[in-house]
């Protein structure tokens, strides 16, 4: 359920330079008229999705006079300044644009417009950053729960392996390296591993993944933690550094694949290995490789390193390839929301339109209309927004899977679910409670999940591919 918004005294004001096609004179014709006349009545949530909706059938019709049409009502509905519907609506005009003008690039004279919502993330500082993952707990809901559940899993071991794959740079890690040191038997000697590949989509980061690491070490010492950091070498790494100005590119998943080679990840018996997924799992095709069109082969070495696993889709072979890792622990954290298998353009944007209105109204509650911190986290979910609604094939690399089809997908790869423990439970609540009072959390099947407003936001699950009830059992 979206939040309802009231009619603006204020005039909106739209970003593009979208042609006024007289709308309400007597060429419109049946459906769309009234539809649009019944939209106008109103500025509330529905009202405004099916103004997308209509937009959306427009071009996949092929239909751009129409698609004109509905885009100039939109246009002067949506607010990048106004109301959370308004600002949300914003953004998938600029999506629409966009699409359209790859479409037909002579018809749509808000093209360039609309572009700039790949420019709109800029990369930001580490100081910045940690602002950013703390503004909201959608980031700071799957850390806690992993944190928890991580420290609890390494109990009494001396030497401990995170095998880290996450959006947000190492920004989880500080907080349990602090748990660690205050740990009764004294810290364990901690490795943390990271991908030399990362997906290219925000938030950005103006150091390099070394230079985080070299910040993790230092912070570790200050806290007395025996500490190592490594980034996996790859000559064709894509990196973490600055960046953001381009679309989102397909993420180069062979080269991911390649890394998860015992050899190179330099797993030694006598530590605990650990595997961290946070917001990740949803950047790898869920296709068999080669069934997308690929800009390049897989390399012969890339195929060495996964002749092994029967790949049904790139996505189970990740999983696949992880478990023969032998971890104690695998922690999957991610959107709880289905926008992967939707291959109409209308069905993306209802699911997407009922979903990513949580954060744009969680931001309302607290910052003000022209923060720019909010305007900053909403310009990144505007970069989510376009990838969703603008492209297709291997340019769409944004398909995320809600968690009840993640749970389904690690019971099918053999994982089996573990329970979240009472500490974890109260560490989540106390985070929460810092937050607006619209957050809360529940435990649905075999999962941990983030709600705003009743609404499940983010879901938090943990998995071994072998049960170990003497670690992670509640008492």
């Amino acid at each position: 359920m979206k939040t309802e918004v009231g009619r603006s005294n204020v005039v909106p004001t739209g970003p593009f330079s979208i042609p006024n096609p007289n709308l309400f004179n007597s060429t419109i014709e049946g459906s769309l008229s009234g539809a649009l006349k019944g939209c106008l009545g109103s500025l509330d949530g529905a009202s405004i999705e099916k103004l997308l909706l209509h937009c959306a059938r427009a071009l996949e019709n092929n239909d751009v006079t129409l698609a004109q049409q509905v885009m100039w009502v939109l246009n002067n509905v949506a607010s990048g300044t106004g109301d959370p519907n308004q600002r949300l609506s914003s953004w998938f005009l600029r999506a629409l644009v966009s699409r359209a003008s790859r479409i037909c690039p002579m018809g749509f004279h808000g093209a360039a417009a609309a572009r700039s919502v790949t420019r709109a993330s800029r990369s930001m500082t580490v100081t910045e950053l940690a602002g950013y993952v703390d503004l909201i707990p959608w980031h700071r809901f799957g850390f806690c729960a992993s944190n928890s559940a991580i420290y609890k899993a390494i109990q009494g071991c001396e030497r401990a392996h995170i095998l880290d794959f996450s959006i947000t740079h190492c920004m989880q890690w500080p907080t349990l390296i602090d748990a660690l040191a205050k740990r009764p038997e004294g810290p364990p000697s901690l490795r943390i591993t990271v991908p030399s590949i990362r997906p290219h989509i925000p938030p950005f980061l103006n150091v390099s993944t070394q230079e985080v690491g070299l910040r993790l070490g230092n912070f570790a010492k200050s806290r007395e933690v025996p500490f190592q950091f490594h980034v996996i070498d790859c000559p064709r790494s894509s990196g973490s550094g600055a960046g953001g100005n381009s679309i989102i590119a397909p993420f180069p998943y062979e080269l991911l694949l390649a890394q998860l080679n015992p050899h190179l990840l330099d797993l030694r018996e006598d530590e605990v290995l650990i595997v961290n997924c946070q917001n990740w799992l949803r950047y790898l095709p869920d296709d068999p490789p080669g069934g997308q069109e690929e800009a390049s082969s897989v390399s012969s070495a890339v195929s060495s390193a996964v002749s092994s696993v029967s790949l049904v889709s790139v996505r189970d072979g990740f999983l696949e390839m992880i478990k023969r890792l032998n971890p104690r622990l695998v922690v999957v954290v991610d959107e709880d929301s289905d926008l992967d298998h939707s291959s109409s353009l209308s069905s993306r944007i209802t699911a997407c339109f009922n979903y990513l209105w949580i954060p744009f109204d969680a931001l309302e509650t607290f910052l003000p209309k022209d923060s720019a911190q909010r305007m900053q986290y909403e310009a990144d979910i505007g970069y989510k927004i376009e990838n969703i609604v603008g492209f297709e094939g291997v340019q769409r690399v944004e398909r995320l899977e809600s968690g009840v089809r993640l749970v389904q997908r690690m019971k099918k790869a053999h994982f089996l679910p573990l329970p979240f423990c009472d500490d974890t439970l109260a560490q989540v609540k106390f985070l929460l409670d810092e937050h607006a009072s619209g957050w809360g959390m529940k435990k649905e099947e075999d999962m941990l999940v983030l709600t705003w407003k009743g609404h499940n936001a983010v879901f938090a699950t943990l998995w071994s591919p072998t049960l170990q009830p003497s670690t992670f059992d509640d008492r």
